[in-house]
């Protein structure tokens, strides 16, 4: 059983179709320590879409016009998903936000697997230095 990640933030965004109108459509987002989940009825009854932070490469292009913040969720595979939120809302500064914290957390995970091999390495060329 999956266990509930802790929400940082939860409301609503609105999200620009990918038809071929590109219409804007409300959606309830939460955010998490490692993803954000879009669901389209305004309910989380329904199956949602998660945005995992390890798919995300970076919120890009903030726009701000009097009424509303423009931003961009670019995926590692280069799709780009483009959001709105009210002026005040800082929607793009919350994901951003986690975004960077998840990206730091796995940086010093990365790190200290590679310090733990290397020094693995090390050791057992000690150990092959030794016998006879």
């Amino acid at each position: 059983m999956k266990m509930q990640a802790e929400v940082i933030r939860e409301g609503e965004l609105e999200k620009r179709s990918d038809s071929l109108f590109q219409l804007w459509k409300k959606k309830l987002v939460v955010l998490t320590k490692d993803s954000l989940s879009l669901f389209p009825d305004g309910h989380k009854r329904t199956k949602g879409k998660e945005l995992g932070f390890g798919s995300i490469l970076k919120v890009d292009c903030v726009e701000r016009t009097g009424k509303y913040i423009y931003f961009t969720i670019v995926t590692k595979d280069r799709k780009e998903i483009d959001f709105r939120c009210p002026d005040q809302s800082c929607w793009n500064a919350s994901i951003t936000m986690a975004l960077i914290d998840f990206q730091n957390k796995r940086a010093i995970q990365d790190f200290k697997s590679r310090q733990e091999l290397e020094q693995a390495a090390g050791a057992q060329e000690r150990r092959l230095a030794r016998a006879p």
